[in-house]
């Protein structure tokens, strides 16, 4: 069945001169929603009657975030076009083989990637066009100054079905090539329904945009959402703390999200005493679990912050934890949103851990070229999220961990996410992360990785007292390395294979 795929033609229709975005890049111009669909159109014209684009094709982004990869989201969706936004935190040698996994098309850059594309430009020839965002340059092709020039021209008469692709982001592996979920037009407008009627997102609200749009986060958790209920998200380059904290000062959002990361970052930050959060909806933390001590620092300054859950699969927006929860469940995402299904599998109990379940219209169409990998995760009409969950007598799910970061010593299982909140309580972790190690007598014990904060001077004995009475004996780390920084994967979580192949022999 058709879907409704040209969102900003349908939202400027509706409401015209709200604004759409703020475009912090180039000192907060507003963007009304017939101006951002004028952008747009112009932009699906241009791919279409000089590029060449045609449906399903690939159109490629490598930026830092932008209002041009915005038109380009959309102007994909006007052409049927599919959007390969690409992370400019991978090697050349993963940019390659990423592009060689879509094929795109064209490829739009930033003037601050232009390396990286000189370097990737000979090992992808199926690109026809390269064009860069920097001013115009001799040197290379203008993606603004070409569109900008192209005459007026209306785009082809379209239907679309709800499974037809939109976007290709990728998963963060941390070997081998990352997989693409096939994220459709049917599986963006579910998380957007989903969102708006469980969250309460209003037409009034204004988020924060400075999560990567090469990641879910950035494009789904409210940046899309928004789009559908008619908000408005203000577009930052990247995560500035400083930025952020004038943004909540100035009133100018109402909706902030970020990873752990962020706001941790916040809370050492000198302004984060004197912040006032009270006009903010939400403050959602997602990406990774969130250490208990972020709760709480929050909870002593009265706001109502939570965690979600996602991943790239299904949404990324799939609980919510209603308002009377948010205090006594720290670190519960809550119940399935509205078209969310989730269960557990072999539960028998509330308080059983398993992995979990979703299913839903805001799933994904399964993995881009991988067959066999989309056959193994989504089984059944479920995804199989590799993520161990369990759910309380309220019906309130918790994430645990990964399923394969999961440690039994001695026959007990040990979740690393519990063991790092603890330890991540004390003042002078700055970073932490867990590994099973192999033990003769156990099988195997956890070892913390801890990262100090600068000047901080703490030994291993004191690190395991503060734990003492936090954690159950077995739980705490038998053995504690202290490293100067822990590896990151693609996608910015800490890289627990790398760790565990360095740090898990005695």
């Amino acid at each position: 069945m058709p879907i409704v795929h040209d969102w900003l033609a349908r939202r400027a229709a509706l409401d015209p001169d709200h604004a759409a975005l703020v475009d912090s890049t180039r000192g907060s111009r507003r963007i009304t929603y017939r101006e951002w669909d004028g952008a747009a159109s112009r932009t699906a014209a241009y791919l279409h009657h000089v590029l060449g684009v045609q449906r399903g094709d690939r159109v490629a982004v490598l930026a830092h975030n932008c209002v041009e990869t915005l038109d380009l989201l959309f102007a994909c969706a006007k052409l049927g076009a599919i959007l390969q936004p690409l992370n400019w935190r991978l090697s050349t040698t993963e940019l390659v083989g990423i592009l060689a996994d879509a094929e795109p098309a064209v490829l739009v850059y930033g003037p601050e990637l232009r390396a990286q594309v000189d370097t990737v430009r000979a090992r992808a020839p199926f690109v026809r066009h390269w064009l860069g965002l920097a001013e115009p340059d001799p040197a290379e092709r203008s993606f603004i100054t070409e569109r900008d020039a192209a005459p007026a021209s209306s785009l082809p008469v379209l239907e679309l079905e709800a499974e037809s692709p939109w976007v290709l982001c990728y998963t963060g592996g941390s070997t081998g090539v990352p997989k693409a979920a096939v994220l459709t037009h049917g599986s963006v407008t579910a998380n957007a329904v989903n969102t708006v009627v469980s969250w309460g997102l209003t037409s009034d609200d204004v988020a924060v945009l400075n999560a990567p749009l090469f990641h879910t986060g950035g494009l789904n958790v409210f940046t899309l959402p928004l789009v559908y209920v008619g908000g408005a998200s203000v577009v930052c380059k990247g995560f500035d703390v400083e930025q952020v904290f004038e943004l909540i000062h100035q009133r100018e959002v109402s909706l902030v999200f970020g990873v752990p990361t962020m706001f941790i970052e916040m809370q050492r930050h000198a302004r984060f005493e004197s912040a006032d959060f009270s006009h903010l909806k939400l403050l959602v933390s997602g990406g990774a679990p969130c250490p208990l001590s972020v709760f709480e620092r929050f909870f002593t300054k009265g706001v109502a912050f939570k965690t979600g859950y996602g991943l790239t699969e299904a949404g990324p927006n799939n609980f919510w934890l209603p308002p009377s929860d948010v205090r006594r469940k720290p670190g519960f995402v809550g119940v399935p949103l509205f078209h969310v299904e989730a269960r557990i599998e072999d539960e028998r109990q509330p308080g059983d851990v398993g992995e979990l379940l979703l299913r839903g219209p805001h799933v994904c169409a399964g993995y881009w070229r991988r067959p066999e990998e989309t056959a193994r995760t989504f089984v059944g009409g479920w995804l199989r999220t590799g993520d161990l969950a369990l759910r309380d007598g309220d019906g309130c799910f918790r994430i645990v961990g990964r399923s394969k970061d999961l440690i039994i010593s001695g026959g007990e299982n040990i979740y690393p996410s519990e063991v790092e909140s603890v330890l991540s309580g004390h003042p002078d972790v700055a970073e932490v992360a867990v590994i099973g190690v192999p033990d003769a007598k156990w099988g195997e014990t956890p070892r913390a990785l801890v990262v100090l904060r600068g000047g901080a001077s703490l030994t291993a004995e004191s690190l395991l007292a503060f734990c003492d009475g936090r954690l159950a004996r077995y739980k705490m780390p038998r053995s504690v390395r202290f490293v100067e920084a822990l590896p990151r994967t693609s996608a910015g979580k800490v890289d627990r294979r790398a760790l565990a192949s360095a740090h898990s022999l005695a």
